[in-house]
């Protein structure tokens, strides 16, 4: 072995070795977790909204030490799409076919919900377009991922990306809490419920903590619907990227705001789900074999959770701003109202 060869594989080691912490910090959150929701009767609370719960009451502890950090980071956003793809097992093609095709309709009213009451209640509340725009995208789409998208698009400061990131992320955790337990309520089906979730809850982790709360099928349903949904982002962004260049045309100043990358934008992993998903309905994986990945999937997800609420900062969240917050509540409510609404329509026809 070369000593160029030899130093790559001592990087690479070294930066393994500093996952290991937050990874096992986020583990322990998972399995935390988990416990708590075995006491709850017939779990009615996932393990997956306590590990998120359990996260955040750690979060300080987090914050002071640095070595923590970057595991956390991953686990939350890497091990998170790899356990969604893993949960490709559990599908096959033509229930990924009728419940995406089902789930564009019912998303079509939820996205003119979202942009078209945001932009309004944006105007009532005087908000800048930009902070009000960020909140719809984050409530119509896909949450932070949309936000992070479209914030470069539109030259969005720190700031308004910080106030659409709580706004939408308190609301999530609401009602990853709350979905469940009105799904029940209502008598929801597995595949309406995954619907609803997969339609009408904004971050991808906060989709699959709902939707595995509310039965193992509900979760599948929903991440189809989701993933589906987050599709949306790429005409979202050229739209908004149009918005932005005329907004600068009309202020005669030079350059259209930053360029649109299809590639950075576009969730690969999407493709890879949907690979999964191909190789199990042509019978590549045994019975045993896609019940073993599916339950490490599961775990993943929960792991996931757990990182994520270790990154969140619930003081800061609850203090961001009064007109965010209340733009966020208006327009989530109204979303997860229509949502359910427009697949009670459908059922009846």
């Amino acid at each position: 072995m070369n000593t160029r060869t030899s130093d790559i594989s001592v990087s690479y080691f070294s930066g393994f070795l500093g996952l290991v912490p937050g990874i096992a910090f986020a583990t322990t959150m998972a399995l935390a977790g988990n416990l708590l929701s075995s006491l709850v009767p017939k779990h009615l609370i996932s393990g997956g909204v306590f590990a998120l719960l359990v996260g955040m009451v750690f979060h300080p502890l987090a914050k002071r030490f640095p070595l923590f950090q970057v595991g956390i980071t991953f686990t939350g956003k890497r091990i998170l799409k790899l356990a969604i793809i893993g949960m490709g097992v559990t599908l096959s093609v033509q229930q990924v076919m009728q419940v995406g095709a089902f789930s564009l309709i019912v998303m079509l009213f939820t996205l003119a919900t979202a942009f078209g009451g945001g932009y309004l209640v944006g105007k009532l509340l005087g908000m800048p377009w930009r902070q009000s725009g960020l909140i719809s995208a984050g409530t119509g789409i896909c949450g932070g991922s949309a936000i992070a998208a479209i914030a470069p698009v539109i030259n969005a400061d720190s700031q308004d990306v910080a106030y659409a990131l709580s706004a939408t992320f308190l609301f999530d955790i609401v009602m990853v809490v709350l979905f469940p337990l009105m799904g029940t309520a209502f008598g929801m089906s597995d595949l309406g419920f995954g619907l609803w979730a997969g339609t009408a809850v904004n971050d991808t982790s906060s989709v699959v903590a709902a939707g595995y709360a509310f039965s193992e099928a509900a979760g599948n349903f929903a991440i189809v619907v989701k993933l589906t949904r987050t599709l949306s982002i790429v005409p979202v962004v050229l739209v908004f990227s149009f918005i932005q260049m005329r907004s600068v045309a009309k202020q005669s100043q030079t350059g259209g705001g930053a360029k649109f990358s299809f590639k950075a934008v576009f969730p690969w992993f999407v493709l890879l789900f949907l690979a999964v998903v191909l190789l199990n309905s042509l019978g590549t994986f045994s019975t045993e074999a896609a019940a073993g990945i599916a339950k490490v999937g599961k775990f993943c997800m929960v792991m996931a959770l757990g990182a994520i609420g270790l990154k969140t900062d619930a003081v800061h969240l609850v203090r961001s701003g009064f007109k965010p917050m209340l733009h966020g509540f208006i327009i989530s409510t109204a979303v997860v109202v229509v949502s359910f609404l427009v697949q009670m329509l459908l059922n009846q026809t």
